[in-house]
């Protein structure tokens, strides 16, 4: 396997230390390696995402972290897979009998299928909805495994539901997924809610192995400060793959999961990740392609096919409430629309334009209006009809020469890419033949299209060192993490942040009793009706302007990396950085 070579970067271990930024968790440092991404080259912005990627699969250090490869983390995985054995046997005996497959899975995701497409954070903050949500889904089941993602330990949704599987043992055996360590939970109580987060793992650590499992790997801080989308999306797809690969297998072979079965797996993924990466100055090059698209107003959209659609519609959707991106701004398109995505609630696009996802829906809305500063992206593999695919190149060829592709082909495939020929830059990946290897296409694209979503965002001027300071501020957890970059970015104190937040979401010069008193709830309803609220304080905060003076700085530099750089100049914090001292204040 071809490794990556980062000697040039260091820094690469530093967040593992006891020092390194220790009020906070893992999922929410930010990683010393990407520092000055917003002041790097698309080649070197490449570079810095594989080095944060490879922070996935390194082996145990002997701290007090545990990896993705450690002993502890793939033993409960090991269980959890034998559990899920038990029941698509249990699943298929009864198949057999009654001469049709019922189904096996379902999914829950805070907010329902609209957030596949759009921001719907809010929903994250109701742990008595989560609950309420997996009952109703599960009326009737008289054996249920239930898998809770929250990749900081700090979904409310999520907590709920944790807490209502261990009322129920008879029933329901929880697994936690996240990546943080037990002690680093969320603590802050839960809106309507007796218990904290951390109590609800407390309660499931005293039932580990027995009739609950977390699965819980540190696999660094992101690339971009909390942006969990990334290494948090990633890691969950590879242990979540291993874990029911696995069990399939065993179950549909008459034999049985093992160590070693699940460790080929995770080092199948471990592969993906090289292969990809070895192709950094295509990846770099769509990456600056996307980024001028971004600077000029252009849109970036990408046309999938197959079950690469659904990798790059979340990854659109993603963009939202990371960046504060319009929803034109990435948008994804899937070849056979909600038909091909499977979704629980089938065809949504009565909601909106932005719930428009099928290729028609591209040709009738987007195609009309497409330019050359528009990025188009085709993701396909040699299993996808390469005649549709090639009607839709010479549709958009008509309007724009700014065309790429992403192609997934097998070893030995000697087909002539007649669609390559037609674009500007080609990104051609060939794996060899498995059983697994449309999931392996699906890792690859996902990390292809992060490091061009994130990258072309940070060409845009959205990132600040590697924060993300326009972001929406849309539930009690991006509440909180905008308080944290506005503390770190300007020195002063959590309660001076959070006031000066709260002055640009009410868009209030001082603060009346009513606001103060007022819960996170509600300030996240209010400000998920604006924008810029995070770049607005934080110009305050820098020259402790008036809202009125810092609205106006904005204005006049429309890139808010380049407003936070003016701002942070004109001020007393030139000589001395503040992102890079140690406050007292936490």
């Amino acid at each position: 396997m071809e490794k990556m070579d980062f000697s040039e970067i260091s820094d690469t271990c530093k967040w593992e230390s006891p020092d390194y930024e220790p009020w906070f968790p893992v999922s929410e440092k930010s990683n010393p390696l990407t520092r000055d991404i917003d002041k790097s080259s698309p080649n070197h912005i490449v570079r810095l995402l594989a080095a944060c990627d490879a922070q996935m699969f390194q082996k145990d250090t002997g701290t007090t972290y545990q990896r993705m490869f450690s002993d502890s983390v793939v033993l409960t995985m090991l269980e959890v897979a034998r559990t899920v054995e038990q029941i698509l046997r249990s699943c298929f005996n009864r198949a057999l009998r009654d001469r049709q497959q019922n189904t096996v899975y379902s999914y829950i995701i805070a907010g329902g299928d609209r957030a596949l497409l759009t921001s719907q954070e809010a929903s994250e903050d109701d742990p008595k909805l989560g609950m309420l949500t997996l009952e109703k889904l599960c009326e009737g089941k008289r054996r249920v495994l239930f898998i809770g993602i929250s990749c900081g330990l700090s979904a409310p949704f999520v907590a709920g539901q944790l807490d209502f599987c261990l009322k129920h043992p008879d029933i329901y055996t929880p697994v936690l997924v996240g990546f943080n360590p037990v002690t680093q939970a969320r603590e802050e109580t839960m809106p309507g809610y007796s218990l904290t987060f951390r109590e609800v793992v407390q309660r499931m650590e005293e039932q580990r192995g027995q009739r609950a499992f977390i699965i819980n790997p540190a696999v660094g801080p992101e690339a971009i400060s909390g942006s969990s989308r990334m290494k948090g999306g990633s890691a969950t797809k590879i242990l979540l793959e291993t874990i029911l690969a696995a069990a399939h297998t065993a179950a549909f072979t008459n034999t049985h999961v093992t160590h070693r079965v699940l460790l080929d797996m995770m080092r199948g993924y471990e592969r993906v990740y090289s292969v990809t990466y070895s192709h950094s100055d295509q990846i770099a090059t769509l990456l600056q392609t996307a980024g001028l698209s971004l600077q000029c107003g252009g849109r970036v959209c990408y046309l999938s096919w197959g079950s690469l659609g659904l990798v790059g519609l979340i990854d659109a959707s993603e963009c939202i409430p990371t960046f504060g991106a319009d929803y034109e701004d990435i948008r994804g398109f899937i070849s056979g629309g909600y038909q091909d995505m499977d979704n629980i609630e089938g065809d949504l696009t009565s909601l909106g334009s932005q719930f428009c996802i099928a290729h028609e829906d591209f040709v009738s809305l987007v195609l009309p209006t497409l330019s050359d500063r528009d990025t188009v992206l085709l993701l396909y593999t040699c299993h996808d009809d390469v005649g549709d695919v090639e009607k839709m190149v010479h549709r958009v060829r008509e309007k724009t020469s700014n065309l790429h592709s992403l192609c997934h082909g097998l070893e030995g495939d000697t087909a002539v890419d007649s669609i390559g020929l037609l674009c500007s830059s080609v990104l051609n990946i060939t794996w060899p033949s498995s059983s697994t290897v449309h999931m392996q296409w699906e890792l690859s694209s996902k990390l292809v299209l992060n490091a061009v979503s994130t990258g072309s965002h940070v060409l845009k001027g959205k990132i600040y060192r590697n924060h993300m300071v326009d972001l929406q501020v849309t539930n009690s957890k991006l509440y909180h993490r905008a308080i944290h970059i506005l503390q770190k970015l300007s020195g002063v104190s959590l309660t001076q942040c959070e006031e000066a937040l709260l002055k640009a979401i009410y868009h209030v010069e001082q603060l009346p009793e009513d606001i103060t008193s007022a819960g996170v709830t509600t300030h996240t309803l209010t400000a998920s009706r604006r924008n810029r609220v995070v770049p607005l304080a934080l110009v305050c905060l820098l020259i402790g302007c008036s809202l009125s003076e810092a609205e106006s700085r904005l204005e006049s530099h429309p890139v808010v990396r380049d407003a936070v750089e003016a701002c942070l100049t004109s001020s007393q914090h030139l000589t001395s950085s503040p992102g890079d001292q140690n406050s007292t204040n936490h």
